[in-house]
Formats: C-alpha cells, structure tokens, sequence
C-alpha cells in the first residue's frame, strides 16, 4: 500500500497530466522532477486504480460484434454498419466503410484486385477522396467486365476511378466475364491484354471483392455477363450459395465443379486464396447464405457487412456452426504464406 504522500503526489500528477492536457515535460518543469519519475508516477497511478481507463462507444459503432466476427469465422479484421435499408442503402453504406478502410489501411506498392459487377464496390470509389497514398500502386480487374454496351461502363469506372482515386495505375481485364463455351475462353485467353491482366493476378496483395448470391443483382443481371436460368438452377442443384468473381462455391466455401467454370474469366478461387489480404464487402439478407459459405472457406480476410448479417453470423458461431478463430486464421496464414 503505497504511503499517503506518495498518494497525494501520483493523485497530483494524475490531474495535471489526464485532465488538464498538461504534457509531461511541462509538468516536470511546474513540480521540479525528473520525466521518469513522472512517468514512472502515471504507470503506478494505474495499478494502484487512481487512474482508469472507460470507452465510451459511439452510437452506430459495434466493435462488440466485429471482435466476435473476427474470433468466431476466423477473420483478421471485421466491419459492421450500422445500415437498416434496402439493398442499394445497404450497399450505399457498406461502399463508403470499405472506402475509408482502404483510404486508413492502402500500404504503397500494393497490388490490388478488384472484381467488377457489384454495386458495394461502385460505392466504394464514389465515396473515396482522392488521395497520392497509393501512387506506386497497381489496381488490376479481376473479373472480365466485357459486356452489354450500356452497362459495361461499370466495370471499367470501378476500375479506372480506383486507380486514378489512389494516384496508381490501371490494368483492365478486356474480356467478357462468362463467355459462350470454353472454346471461346481459350481463343480470348490467347489475347496480349487479356493475357497481361492475368499474369498480374499472383502479384495481388489486397483484393477487394463483392460477394454474390446464386441470383445475379440487377447490375450484373444488366451486364450480361450471367449464366441462363437453367445454369443457375444446375449451380443451386449442386449445392452452390454463392459466388466470388463468378466462382460458384458451397455452404462450406468448397468450389462447385461443374462445365460452367470453364467458361468465366475471372480470378479462381485457390488464387484468391493466396492473396494475403481480401476484403470481402456484402451485406442484405439475400446474401446472408453466401457470406456464410465465404467464411466458412476462408476465402475473405477482411469482411465488411451490415449488423443483420452480424448479429446472425455471430449467433451462429455462438451456436456452434463458425470455423473456429484462433485455429482458421492460423491455417488461412498458412495458405498465403506457402
């Protein structure tokens, strides 16, 4: 037990240093002591409980369910918005966090991917401020955005605004996300362009991807860039819940096999999984079961999604059903580092 002088002068220093914004050094000059001893003074006031440390936690913030997102699927970092609207404000929403994220956390020389066809990521460079941090970076697309002529403006926007956005430069996939048949794949993955694109994607150090449910948004729908009714019927039969750059995958994020996947362009999956850093940014109820399955797989890092999907995703792990924190991260570094 400390003694009641020693008391008084750790309840002095305390107040000078905590509530009035006196800096160390000014208080060193007002009581005439050495700075470690004032140091030495603030870390004792701690244990001895004089000084302790609350979080007041805005309104809108739930770094509860993101410490409980990142512990139960395994996730390096979880986002969770507050956003109760309809798909386009959910996205809207998601959009303008995953754009502050990447404007906080873009490291210079990095590589990133970026699928096109989803509306959270349009929203992303939309709400983006226009920043040098990336300038020796490479945005490259990793998801043919080729398509209808009236939508395909999308796919190459989200890319070259991102580049332009961060100061870095482009590189565009110039060939159709689903083409007729697998010859027709063959013949466009003989293209320079095209070819240039894909040699780039083992460079990828952060990847920034919509997650897909097994019926195409609007967006997309428009693109043409969609497998038939009939396909999709045949994906869901085979047990698909969503997607990634058009890579159908299962509950349990394993990649559906069927003729179909030789007929996109697009980034794989065992591809994206190599990637260190994918931040996955979906949210709407719609979507839920295909977020569930990219978890599952490991295929995200990094999610960014509304509070609904969390609050559900959490109970889920609560009940047993998430892939395990500490023992995921550990086997999906394992994966990125080989």
């Amino acid at each position: 037990m400390a003694r009641i002088d020693e008391l008084r002068l750790m309840a002095k220093i305390a107040r000078m240093y905590h509530m009035q914004g006196l800096r160390q050094t000014e208080i060193c000059e007002r009581l005439r002591i050495h700075q470690s001893t004032v140091s030495r003074v603030l870390k004792r006031a701690e244990r001895e409980g004089i000084v302790r440390t609350t979080v007041s936690l805005p309104s809108g913030t739930h770094t509860d369910l993101e410490d409980a997102l990142q512990s139960g699927w395994g996730l390096d970092e979880a986002v969770v918005v507050d956003s109760l609207g309809d798909e386009e404000q959910i996205a809207r929403d998601l959009g303008s966090a995953a754009a502050f994220y990447l404007e906080t956390t873009l490291k210079p020389n990095d590589v990133v991917g970026i699928s096109s066809w989803s509306a959270a990521l349009l929203a992303v460079v939309n709400s983006m401020q226009p920043s040098q941090r990336g300038k020796n970076t490479r945005v490259v697309q990793i998801l043919g955005g080729v398509g209808n002529p009236s939508a395909e403006v999308h796919a190459a926007q989200v890319t070259r605004r991102l580049a332009d956005l961060i100061g870095g430069e482009a590189t565009l996939l110039s060939a159709p996300g689903v083409v007729g048949s697998r010859e027709a794949r063959d013949v466009l993955l003989k293209d320079r362009f095209v070819r240039e694109a894909l040699d780039m994607f083992p460079a990828v150090t952060l990847a920034l991807v919509g997650i897909g449910a097994t019926q195409p948004s609007r967006g997309l729908a428009s693109s043409g860039n969609v497998f038939s009714p009939l396909e999709l019927k045949l994906l869901s039969e085979k047990g698909a819940v969503g997607d990634i750059c058009l890579r159908f995958f299962d509950r349990s994020g394993r990649q559906v096999v069927t003729e179909l996947n030789d007929r996109v362009i697009s980034m794989d999956l065992d591809q994206l999984r190599s990637v260190r850093r994918v931040v996955g940014v979906a949210g709407g109820r719609r979507k839920l079961a295909a977020i569930r399955g990219a978890l599952a797989g490991k295929l995200v890092t990094v999610l960014i999604t509304d509070l609904v999907c969390a609050q559900q995703l959490v109970t889920e792990t609560a009940a047993g059903e998430g892939v395990g924190g500490s023992d995921a991260r550990a086997s999906r570094r394992a994966v990125r580092t080989q």
